[in-house]
């Protein structure tokens, strides 16, 4: 996305998001397919409990389109943004979210433990802007993200789609979240596309130590690959078998196969 066309650069977010540009944005079929796209990966991630109701925090809601997918999956959530417009499409659509009026960077204003996980869909780099002299983002950033450490329960998960504007401000996100207290790190879909790839930035909680997930797209890459090539990966069993084969029809004396082909071997002592 080019620097001039960032919605971040035209105005603040309770003044770009005006009246008309809310109700433009939701009636947009291409702009709701998406968000909802968006949206279910960002619940995938969160890797909550199976058919289990839970308490979850969409931060930066807008008109409810991301809440609606939390809804649908039966999860109860609060939803907070700073453009009244947004908020009052979001009530005019009837959402069943609980929404409320406020601004990320000055902190999350819940009870400590209140959300089983949180998630954000196109709303995290508009904390990297100063819109005022009162505006500090490295400081807004760690007061949102120590706050929202504290109202999430321990071991749950908070998950960001994001798009930063380049690797200095990505570096800013990511600092300050681990500062904060987070841990984990970026998952980025379809990393080789240029149209498909998206980035989350998902964080741990505290709780037990967390892996994070795969990111989509990787596995298709290297299946594209090994297609392209006509051939598995070296060193793969794959591979092993094949070679052993080709030696067969050699007349070579081949070992027979086994479970144990093409498994790595400890090192020796």
């Amino acid at each position: 996305m080019a620097s001039g066309r960032r919605p971040e650069h035209t105005a603040p977010p309770e003044i770009f998001y005006s009246d008309e540009e809310a109700r433009k944005y939701t009636s947009n079929s291409r702009i709701m397919a998406v968000q909802q796209e968006l949206s279910e990966r960002a619940l995938e991630l969160l890797a909550l409990p199976e058919d289990e109701p839970c308490l979850l925090l969409d931060l930066g809601c807008g008109s409810g389109l991301s809440g609606e997918v939390l809804t649908e999956s039966g999860h109860m959530w609060v939803g907070l943004d700073i453009s009244p417009a947004m908020l009052s499409v979001a009530q005019d659509r009837e959402e069943e979210g609980d929404l409320l009026l406020g601004d990320m960077g000055n902190g999350m204003p819940f009870r400590a433990g209140s959300f089983d996980g949180a998630i954000s869909i196109s709303a995290l780099q508009w904390l990297c802007n100063a819109d005022s002299k009162e505006h500090h983002p490295p400081r807004r950033l760690f007061k949102f993200f120590t706050t929202l450490y504290a109202v999430l329960r321990r071991g749950s998960r908070a998950v960001f789609q994001l798009y930063p504007e380049n690797d200095k401000q990505l570096e800013l996100i990511t600092g300050q979240s681990m500062r904060a207290g987070f841990t984990g790190g970026l998952v980025v879909d379809f990393p080789n596309s240029t149209k498909a790839k998206k980035m989350y930035l998902c964080l741990f909680a505290g709780g037990t130590t967390q892996s994070l997930p795969r990111p989509l797209g990787v596995e298709q890459t290297q299946t594209r690959k090994e297609r392209l090539w006509g051939k598995p990966p070296k060193k793969s069993r794959e591979w092993v078998l094949a070679k052993k084969e080709r030696n067969r029809r050699q007349g070579k004396d081949v070992r027979p196969d086994s479970k144990y082909t093409g498994r790595m071997r400890k090192g020796a002592f």
